[in-house]
């Protein structure tokens, strides 16, 4: 077995390993109902899915004498990238109160973001501004 026969294995590894995970990510955003929940399985199993066919293909370049490391810069972006959305998705359904409100945070402060309503139960019936009287002067 020539090295160029073990990097043709290897990239065909990464790639069925790459593809179950992708394929899991978009069977659990199928199968999960909520918005929170939904947002789980792309964002975690998606990067490294992607992460994967990258490797894969940076594999086949290599075997073939042109090694590429484009992959390198959007595997960098993609994990950087993918959290960042992640954190704002998930925000965003906070603060529109889509999901049930994250638990008080030790020492009863309050989260950043979030600023304390006297019913938390009924604040999704408000219309938007309602909760911050600066929100309709601006």
């Amino acid at each position: 077995m020539t090295l160029a026969d073990l990097a043709m294995l290897l990239t065909a590894l990464f790639l069925l390993i790459g593809s179950a995970f992708v394929l899991i990510g978009v069977a659990g955003l199928l199968k999960f109902d909520g918005p929170m929940t939904r947002l789980h399985a792309p964002t975690k199993v998606g990067t490294i899915g992607i992460g994967m066919l990258l490797l894969a293909s940076m594999t086949n370049a290599a075997a073939l004498g042109e090694p590429s490391f484009h992959e390198v810069l959007i595997m960098a972006f993609l994990f950087v990238t993918a959290p960042v959305s992640a954190n704002f998705i998930a925000k965003v359904n906070i603060h529109r109160r889509d999901c049930d409100p994250p638990p008080k945070p030790p020492g009863a402060r309050g989260w950043a973001t979030l600023k304390p309503t006297e019913d938390a139960a009924g604040a999704g019936d408000r219309p938007a501004g309602q909760d911050d009287p600066d929100a309709v002067a601006r």
